[in-house]
């Protein structure tokens, strides 16, 4: 769900690109050139639906409905619709004028803002290829329960199959209290992932799954090699599909037996939980992973509207078409637990779960116990990997679209076709995703996704405040929309820019240091060299941040302090006597050079 758009095309002769010292007013005229020749959103319809696919994922259907009924139920509407409007729809403003007024990548929009914290641009790229690399592992899952939801006979509904452990093996669902297993949780662990011990044990590849990434991968190409020509027009299918399953299966959810029960847990207020830290760092934490912020996606798709687009306003369509499509995925997901929990005789607590188990171990089974399960079965696993598919979109075009703009003629000169690199890049991702489809991958898969979607995240999304927000300023940013919009924004968006948005990050992220918890799965815990293992994961991006710090300082001329004001200063001339917007001198992207003593 990133940059679903292509990049401009560069002659692929690097002479061109180079930097001469007398040559800078040759590189402001081919400057201009290329921002005019960068392409566009053939339509606003494309850009809305881009984002919304982006930040609508599979995050929506298991993350948030577990977390509201854990956290206070109804209750928990309030402390994640403050965080939404606070801290989500104001950052996620802020990252689109970001793309739309510089019309640059993450990297180096970022690297001008604020050059002594340029590496955040760096880090958001390579926290969102490393994410991309085990997020498509989920979509090969999807791909499996959907070709084996055509039998006449779910495979997960029964024990007597080979690979059942049929002394603790329950064809209903047993409750998280009993030490039997529904037919269901055995068919993921022993069917699909074939599971081992722990990650000490790895084991051997799943053929069966390798075959699905490979079919996954080959999606997501076909998807974007052809950049905007593609996918913004897929998008019209994989982000509108999913909301007429939604509603399909909310309608025939509500009206089976139980359903009523399990809404009402859903969203019963517990206001007690408001008291709790922990619960309105849960509602910021979904607020930044379902929108994705800091992950440079939004920043890399507004690049591509043109130069006077309405970004407030398409902020606002996708911060709230994202709550409430959570809130719909809450009562389609805790209607049919209602239901189950009332055909099992059990409380729905001890049904409901967290992560990939609520929808390939718990909707399985809700799905063998409906009327037509033919039909709900085969078109709820379709609905998992359009949602799904539209975020691996995005991140993945963020790799590609750093190297575009960092090594482009370069690259190009070598692969010859801009269709090559994008094939680099899948084939790349696909390589790193193969330790999560071995029958130990899913304590890999559990280890990166705490260590880069919790860890590392909020880290970035911290500095990227700092960087914006504070050390490039307020009153330059609404100078930014100013010239894009004609008016500037309001108080409310000043003042969550300037104290509210930065507090508020700080805070998660202190709460998030002090309330660590090392990675689990389920009640498997990590030797300690697999920690260290996930923490490494987490440096990889980090580490960007204070490299590019160093490394700017060091290039700097003066004393210490001297070189740090210079390091703050942007490189975004906005003074009052600048040309106009359209006609800007914004620098060529390939014609910087980031990091060149460090990378």
């Amino acid at each position: 769900m990133e940059v679903v758009a292509e990049h401009l095309e560069r002659p692929s002769d690097e002479k061109d690109y180079a930097l001469k010292p007398l040559d800078f007013k040759v590189i402001a005229e081919k400057s201009v050139d290329a921002q005019a020749q960068r392409p566009t959103w053939s339509g606003r319809l494309e850009f809305i639906l881009a984002s919304v696919g982006y930040a609508v994922g599979l995050g929506n259907v298991w993350r948030f409905p577990y977390l509201c009924y854990s956290s206070g139920g109804g209750a928990f509407l309030i402390p994640y619709l403050t965080m939404v409007l606070l801290c989500g729809i104001p950052l996620l403003y802020m990252e689109f004028s970001i793309g739309q007024y510089t019309r640059l990548g993450p990297v180096h929009a970022l690297a001008k803002i604020c050059p002594l914290l340029k590496g955040v641009g760096l880090a958001t790229v390579v926290i969102s290829f490393v994410f991309s690399t085990y997020y498509n592992v989920l979509m090969s899952w999807a791909l499996f329960y959907f070709f084996n939801s055509f039998q006449a006979t779910l495979p997960w509904t029964s024990c007597n199959n080979t690979w059942n452990a049929v002394e603790n093996c329950s064809s209903g669902f047993p409750g998280n209290t009993s030490l039997l297993q529904s037919s269901s949780q055995q068919f993921f662990d022993h069917r699909l992932l074939q599971k081992t011990s722990g990650i000490e044990d790895i084991g051997g590849i799943r053929w069966e799954l390798f075959g699905y990434l490979i079919i996954s991968w080959v999606i997501v190409y076909l998807c974007i090699f052809k950049g905007v020509r593609s996918t913004g027009k897929v998008v019209y299918f994989t982000a509108v599909f999913p909301y007429f399953i939604l509603f399909a299966l909310l309608i025939n959810n509500v009206q089976l037996p139980g359903a009523k029960n399990g809404i009402l847990y859903f969203v019963t207020p517990v206001w007690s939980k408001l008291f709790q830290v922990k619960v309105w760092v849960n509602a910021a934490a979904q607020v930044f992973n379902s929108i994705g912020i800091a992950f440079g996606s939004m920043i890399s798709m507004a690049s591509y509207n043109k130069f006077n687009n309405n970004v407030l306003r398409d902020a606002l369509i996708v911060s709230f078409t994202n709550s409430f499509t959570s809130i719909l995925a809450g009562f389609v997901i805790f209607s049919a637990i209602g239901y189950m929990a009332h055909i099992h005789n059990l409380p729905v607590d001890n049904i409901a779960t967290d992560g990939p188990g609520l929808v390939f171990v718990v909707y399985p089974e809700v799905l063998s116990t409906m009327p037509i399960y033919q039909l709900w079965a085969p078109l709820f696993f379709f609905m998992l990997l359009c949602l799904g598919l539209d975020s691996q979109f995005a991140t993945v075009e963020v790799a590609i679209t750093f190297i575009k703009d960092e090594f482009g003629p370069q690259v190009l000169r070598f692969l010859k076709r801009e269709e090559l690199l994008t094939l680099a890049v899948c084939i790349v991702g696909f390589a790193l995703g193969i330790p999560h489809i071995t029958k130990g991958g899913v304590y890999v898969f559990q280890l990166m996704d705490h260590y880069t979607a919790v860890v590392s995240l909020v880290f970035l999304a911290f500095f990227e405040v700092v960087a914006v927000c504070w050390i490039f300023g307020v009153p330059r940013i609404c100078l930014m929309i100013k010239r894009m919009q004609g008016n500037t924004p309001n108080i409310y968006f000043r003042l969550c820019w300037w104290l509210l948005c930065p507090l508020l990050v700080l805070c998660i992220l202190i709460s998030s240091i002090v309330q660590y918890t090392p990675a689990h799965y389920g009640k498997y815990s990590y030797p300690g060299w697999a920690e260290g293992l996930g923490w490494g994961v987490s440096l990889l991006s980090i580490v960007w941040i204070p490299l590019g710090a160093i490394q700017e300082i060091y290039s700097n001329k003066g004393s210490l302090l001297q070189r740090i004001k210079t390091a703050m200063i942007s490189k975004i001339d906005l003074d009052d006597d600048d040309p106009l917007p359209e006609k800007q001198n914004h620098d060529n992207p390939a014609s910087e050079t980031l990091f060149t003593s460090v990378a």
